[in-house]
């Protein structure tokens, strides 16, 4: 995880992968309470910031809103 250690907590999500984008974002944030973002991003048409963050989750999915990537604090 780009050598930053972050406190205890659930880091990716691979079960999330097929699901409903919102769905997904929702789930992390209830598993992960120290995750203030969980962001929906399409992959076709978006660009996020590289900085690493313990408390933030990119949640890619493609044009029909479904997780392509699995979820990982980033």
């Amino acid at each position: 995880m780009s050598g930053i250690s972050c406190p205890p907590g659930k880091s990716s999500w691979p079960e999330l992968l097929g699901w409903n984008g919102e769905l997904a974002a929702a789930r992390i944030r209830q598993e992960n309470p120290l995750v203030n973002q969980a962001t929906v991003v399409r992959v076709r048409d978006h660009f996020v910031i590289h900085n690493f963050r313990c408390d933030r989750v990119w949640v890619w999915v493609d044009d029909s809103g479904v997780v392509v990537y699995v979820p990982k604090l980033g």
